[in-house]
């Protein structure tokens, strides 16, 4: 049997914390942020955890995480 191989763009999105949970960023937090204001900006920051309703189909794609 292969190995499984990792889906490259859900490892570049997707950590995983000491307790098994996924984190993940928040969007629009990449570019294009001249037009958002300082306080959207501000509370952009940081890491969340991802839903339930997501957290099967991201740990299809990170076979080893």
């Amino acid at each position: 049997m292969p190995k499984m191989k990792t889906k490259k763009a859900a490892a570049k999105r997707f950590k995983v914390r000491s307790g098994g949970s996924l984190k993940r960023a928040h969007a629009t937090k990449r570019h294009i942020l001249t037009k958002r204001t300082t306080k959207n900006k501000r509370q952009l920051r940081g890491m969340l955890t991802i839903s339930e309703a997501d957290r099967k189909s991201v740990a299809r794609m990170l076979p080893y995480a």
